[in-house]
């Protein structure tokens, strides 16, 4: 169950009430964990356990970009909280695969509520592994759906062992590191942006 939210996050948490619930029944959902191994390295940096998200995320050298944009959504804090979150972690490459312009004008304040929308897209109230998402795309045929924070549902699909998440306009992004651990949940690095429906 999601904990009631303290006087700095209520504004954000308030807003997003009625996802927080259906993402907080996708994490009663999920199974028990297998234990842990060690955490992979990401961006050429070490993912310690005892840090959080925005702790680890801004050692990383691949995701400079979705630092910078978490930062102008004003999402820092609420991704230090104590979650737990599931976050799809879109690389610079992936950003760069955006139309011409595209990161820049969602990065200027007046786009701050579409910024914040796309990003907390990629977020779960949950702590989900990759194993986790396979066995219940595989439990409902193949895939199942993904109910984020912002308010999209993602579908996340498994094939070869591997797991991708389809967005609201059918684009795909595949997970290429998978369960990098965190103090508040744990991140799922992925190759593309997943966007709202339009």
């Amino acid at each position: 169950m999601v904990p009631p939210p303290d006087r700095k996050r209520s504004r954000f948490m308030i807003r997003h009430a009625t996802t927080l619930a259906a993402a907080a029944a996708f994490a009663a959902a999920l199974t028990a964990a297998a234990p842990a191994a060690e955490n992979p390295m990401v961006g050429g940096a070490p993912m310690l356990v005892t840090r959080n998200i925005v702790e680890n995320a801004v050692n990383s050298a691949d995701h400079t970009t979705l630092v910078a944009a978490v930062q102008a959504a004003g999402l820092v804090e609420t991704l230090q909280g104590p979650g737990p979150f599931t976050v799809l972690a879109p690389t610079n490459a992936a950003f760069a695969k955006l139309p011409a312009g595209t990161v820049e004008t969602l990065l200027k304040p007046e786009n701050k509520a579409k910024l914040t929308q796309i990003l907390t897209c990629h977020v779960a109230a949950a702590n989900a592994t990759a194993a986790d998402m396979m066995k219940m795309a595989m439990d409902g045929g193949g895939k199942f759906t993904l109910a984020t924070v912002g308010g999209c549902d993602l579908t996340v699909m498994t094939r070869d062992g591997k797991v991708m998440i389809e967005d609201g306009q059918g684009n795909v992004a595949n997970v290429t590191i998978a369960d990098v651990r965190q103090s508040n949940g744990v991140i799922h690095v992925i190759d593309a942006v997943l966007l709202p429906a339009m």
